[in-house]
């Protein structure tokens, strides 16, 4: 069974940083690639960033997140992580951890097979 469990989020304030981490389990992680997406109140789910699988470098960003967010992977613990800096109100959303079968940096959520539950991120201004 595929479990993607997400941590890290919280209440910060604007300008400030989270971490989020996403451990993998019931599949071979290093050999999908992965990504984050939120969603915010009253909006579609959105992409945030991608990571390659293997030990590729190969990410995918958001504009409107390039520059503050960074996306990681080790494979020798089955996480990602999502380094989030000079955080926006317009950031607060649940965050989601997805995983992809097919090699690529996809932002496409129909390319992601298996999804986690999401951990709440709110920025306040």
């Amino acid at each position: 069974q595929v479990q993607l469990v997400e941590s890290g989020g919280g209440l910060v304030q604007a300008g400030g940083s989270l971490r989020l981490s996403c451990s993998a389990s019931g599949l071979p992680f290093s050999a999908y690639s992965m990504g984050w997406f939120r969603q915010a109140p009253g909006k579609e789910r959105e992409f945030v960033a991608s990571i390659i699988s293997w030990g590729g470098r190969a990410t995918n960003y958001a504009d409107s997140v390039k520059g503050r967010f960074t996306i990681s992977r080790d494979n020798a613990k089955n996480t990602v992580s999502l380094q989030m800096i000079g955080l926006k109100p317009e950031d607060t959303a649940v965050y989601y951890c997805a995983a992809a079968a097919r090699m690529g940096v996809s932002p496409l959520s129909k390319n992601y097979e298996y999804w986690g539950q999401g951990t709440q991120v709110t920025v306040s201004s």
